[in-house]
């Protein structure tokens, strides 16, 4: 685990712990089924163990750790009948977003698509995972601010982030990275033409590129995953 950072006064001790371990458990420094401690967090970050609780809850509402009374809390393993929930939920809210997107696009909204390609150029060319992953959420911010549903994004977000452990491992190889920004590409292209249907196709494409991932990553590091019907 990484050292932790200085918690200083202007920010609530449970928002730095939150985001320190929600940081370490997205880019799988803590890895599924690992075993944390309230006492060791509040010794790093040098607080009592409530605001502990606290940041640990936050994160089990997002389906990333696993408290358990007398037991050792964990780093939660991946479930299919979760990742299924939480990709159903997010592409109901996705369609509705490209199409409300494609209505109402203007050459603003546009411009900031462009934006947003470029930037994740940049980063695949310097081979920034980390980097890849923050422009992927902004992407799909802006898209809901262009369809004036910015509310859409706070679903996107919670349901993301329950999966975006297994995007990082996919991630690993920049091809996937390749395809996703052509998927990127070709959301923005039809966003921009007001072509509601070719948007919602390369969307569902888009979220279709997890498949792989899942199947691979399950036979290869079955410990990851919860039972399969759980």
């Amino acid at each position: 685990m990484a050292q932790a950072p200085y918690v200083g006064d202007r920010r609530p001790r449970v928002d730095n712990i939150f985001d320190y371990l929600y940081d370490e458990i997205s880019t799988l420094r803590l890895r599924p089924g690992d075993k944390i401690s309230e006492a060791e967090i509040a010794a790093r970050f040098g607080v009592s163990r409530q605001p502990v609780r606290d940041a640990f809850s936050r994160l089990a509402n997002l389906d990333l750790l696993l408290i358990r009374p007398q037991r050792a809390t964990e780093v939660m393993r991946f479930s299919m009948r979760e990742i299924e929930k939480s990709r159903f939920v997010r592409a109901s809210v996705e369609k509705e977003v490209l199409q409300r997107a494609a209505k109402h696009c203007d050459a603003a909204g546009g411009a900031k698509l462009d934006a947003c390609l470029k930037r994740q150029d940049y980063v695949i060319e310097a081979g920034d995972l980390v980097g890849f992953g923050a422009l992927d959420y902004a992407f799909h911010e802006t898209l809901c601010e262009i369809a004036k549903a910015d509310f859409a994004f706070e679903v996107i977000w919670v349901e993301k982030s329950k999966v975006d452990r297994l995007c990082r491992l996919g991630l690993s190889k920049e091809a996937r990275m390749l395809d996703l920004v052509a998927d990127h590409r070709e959301i923005a292209d039809a966003v921009k033409a007001h072509d509601a249907e070719r948007a919602v196709k390369a969307g569902v494409l888009h979220l279709s590129r997890l498949d792989e991932t899942i199947e691979q990553i399950s036979e290869m590091n079955a410990s990851y995953f919860i039972n399969k019907d759980a």
